[in-house]
């Protein structure tokens, strides 16, 4: 977790230096939270990008290692049993990406369902050999729902995905002109302590652009840079 008050005080200590401009609250939460989604979001990109890196040194094994450590966060079993239609499942809300799905009452015990594509799904319905069964159960998405294929038995499902930060929020009083912060109806970050200040990085970018303050964005820029010397050290 990170404080969200710790970012918003620096936030601030950097946008009005120099008197450079204001960030209100408000504006602060929308900034807030894009910049969250956007270093949530690279995590699986540079989990993506070191995983492909040849050889398996222990600086590379190391980065995969934190990087998993810090979506695995966000991992979370969803077992139900509850059908929007037969066999049918709504995928729930705070879900951004599914790891896998489990057939939770096969015969045989907990089995993993293979994910099959549209053209797949045609293909099983069009052709008896390729129909899903019992013993070879599979899934499709279709919008925001899952579909599951399987001979007789009523799925039971357990759905393994890794969900979304929640929204995070700074709340506070106006008093005397001046905002105090209010911890009760605050929200942190949900992001590991180390990301405190690419948080503030991007969040002042972030201003810089939809004010169109050029001094803001740059002063944003140059905090990256620092941090990116400082990861060199």
């Amino acid at each position: 977790m990170v404080s969200i008050d710790t970012v918003y005080q620096r936030v601030l200590a950097l946008a009005n230096k120099e008197q450079r401009g204001y960030i209100t609250p408000q504006e602060f939460n929308l900034f807030a939270n894009q910049a969250q989604m956007d270093i949530f979001e690279q995590y699986f990109y540079d989990l993506n990008q070191f995983s492909r890196v040849p050889g398996n040194s222990t600086r590379h094994s190391d980065i995969i290692e934190i990087l998993n450590d810090k979506i695995n966060a966000f991992q979370v079993n969803f077992e139900t049993s509850s059908t929007v239609l037969a066999k049918s499942y709504i995928i729930p809300l705070d879900c951004y990406r599914i790891d896998h799905v489990q057939l939770m009452n096969h015969p045989s015990g907990r089995r993993e369902i293979e994910k099959i594509s549209h053209r797949e799904h045609l293909l099983k319905l069009i052709s008896p050999l390729l129909k899903a069964t019992n013993e070879r159960p599979s899934y499709l998405i279709m919008g925001d729902t899952i579909h599951i294929q399987t001979g007789d038995i009523v799925p039971r499902m357990n759905l393994v995905y890794i969900r979304k930060p929640v929204k995070a929020e700074w709340s506070g009083f106006n008093v005397s002109g001046s905002d105090l912060y209010d911890s009760t109806n605050s929200v942190d970050f949900e992001l590991h302590p180390s990301e405190e200040t690419k948080l503030v990085i991007k969040i002042l970018q972030l201003a810089g652009i939809a004010m169109k303050d050029p001094n803001l964005y740059q002063v944003g820029a140059a905090e990256d840079n620092k941090n990116i010397q400082q990861e060199k050290q």
